[in-house]
């Protein structure tokens, strides 16, 4: 008997991001939480956690050493499989879900049962919650399947999937330090369906501090070992590599700066 859907929130040294998160949950269905502490010195107050949120249940997991993201999120995908949910979705500490979010994606892969992943549009914003552009990622499978090999185009804490992709997919990679999300998605289109819900539905946070950011030079290099992977001789495989090793020479902040430009 499957359970319906459970978020997979890693956390590390965010507490207050992380209460924030969760307070942002407003939903029409049943939701579970599995949190994985990745050894934080920051204490979080699990049990408060607990007796606050009222939509499901919050299970908690604590890493005695940081493994990093990746074998973070496989420790909630091995929760999740093993406790037979039929649904999984994702959730950064600091990130926001708008109302009805899992709602509205929940009843949409209820609807389309060939589509096993799904993402949606969401609001960039600052280190001070200030809105910088809305990320519109490309919605239909076509699409998705050549823009890909430009950029991922999914917002990580933004997708739902069906347990099914993990028959296949068991779990994030670890050998791509920083586009472990990438290496993922590019597994998952390669063997099943997956859109975009066009419309905004999450703040996105840009945090300064983050792997992603800490690590571009790095994060960047390893996308393109993931294209290269994929790689056909096609228009958009060759232009996405020239494209991120253009990319080796502009900082995070750069890019957040001129995608603020070019989206407003």
């Amino acid at each position: 008997m499957f359970k319906e859907l459970i978020i997979i929130i890693p956390h590390y040294n965010n507490p207050k991001g992380l209460y924030a998160s969760i307070n942002s949950i407003s939903e029409k269905l049943k939701v579970d939480i599995i949190i994985i502490d990745d050894g934080s010195q920051e204490e979080i107050n699990i049990k408060q956690i607990k007796s606050e949120y009222k939509l499901g249940t919050i299970f908690y997991k604590k890493n005695g050493l940081n493994k990093g993201i990746a074998k973070t999120l496989n420790i909630g995908l091995n929760f999740a499989q093993n406790n037979k949910y039929k649904y999984i979705a994702r959730l950064d500490a600091g990130d926001l879900f708008y109302k009805n979010k899992l709602t509205i994606q929940h009843k949409y892969l209820e609807q389309n049962p060939d589509v096993k992943l799904l993402g949606t549009w969401g609001s960039i914003v600052d280190s001070n919650g200030n809105h910088m552009y809305n990320l519109k990622h490309p919605t239909s499978y076509k699409e998705i399947k050549k823009a890909m090999h430009l950029n991922s185009v999914f917002i990580h804490p933004s997708v739902m999937f069906s347990s099914v992709i993990l028959k296949e997919i068991v779990e994030y990679p670890t050998n791509y330090f920083a586009a472990e999300d990438y290496a993922f998605f590019f597994s998952v289109i390669n063997k099943f369906k997956a859109e975009n819900y066009p419309e905004i539905l999450m703040d996105y946070f840009a945090d300064p501090r983050s792997t992603s950011s800490i690590h571009r030079k790095k994060q960047v290099k390893n996308r393109i070992k993931i294209m290269i992977k994929n790689f056909y001789f096609g228009l958009y495989p060759i232009y996405g590599i020239f494209r991120s090793l253009a990319l080796l020479f502009f900082s995070r902040d750069l890019l957040n700066v001129i995608k603020s430009k070019s989206y407003k």
